[in-house]
């Protein structure tokens, strides 16, 4: 028989999460600690939130960077992430420490510690919760994958831009990345 993860309490996080100088996230009763990002991680992240940057410019909607606490609540419990990049259009839920509530878009950018979580964990709290829209992009493999919530709260296969590909956001259809660009150092 395989032995269950220990779980802990939303407040028993907290108490962790308030007296730590490290980066936690707490998802389905599980804590999990950040390690910090390798280089190229840093540069996609850093040319995305330029292009989202420009991009939103005037609009209503807000980019955030990693480390931005992301707090999502229902009546099943707390879960308290940070994305590398969140997307925020609502901003009803923006307090002086957080965001608690359903961001447009989450991006999340691969690292061999985060892979499974963000394909597992982290995309079926984004889909429970009603993200819009889930990136997935993977420095390794030049890749960046879309997913796009459908009816019924389920996300849609993805889809995958490699290479020469301009990427494009089914939310904000007239942003167009180029995917040479984004992995830039």
């Amino acid at each position: 028989m395989i032995p269950k993860e220990n779980t802990i309490s939303y407040e028993e996080f907290l108490k962790i999460d308030n007296s730590s100088d490290k980066n936690l996230e707490y998802i389905n009763g599980i804590v999990y600690m950040q390690a910090a990002p390798s280089v190229i991680h840093q540069a996609v992240v850093t040319n995305l939130s330029t292009e989202f940057g420009v991009f939103l410019k005037g609009k209503d909607c807000r980019h955030f960077v990693s480390p931005f606490d992301v707090i999502f609540k229902s009546n099943e419990g707390k879960h308290k992430v940070q994305p590398d990049l969140t997307i925020i259009c609502n901003k009803k839920g923006l307090n002086q420490n957080n965001y608690e509530g359903i961001p447009t878009i989450v991006v999340e950018v691969l690292s061999p510690s985060t892979t499974s979580r963000d394909y597992i964990e982290k995309m079926n709290l984004y889909m429970r919760y009603g993200v819009e829209e889930y990136w997935i992009i993977s420095p390794k493999n030049k890749t960046v994958e879309i997913f796009t919530l459908q009816e019924g709260n389920t996300y849609s296969e993805p889809q995958i831009f490699s290479k020469d590909d301009m990427v494009q956001s089914n939310v904000f259809n007239d942003f167009l990345v180029n995917l040479q660009e984004l992995f830039i150092l």
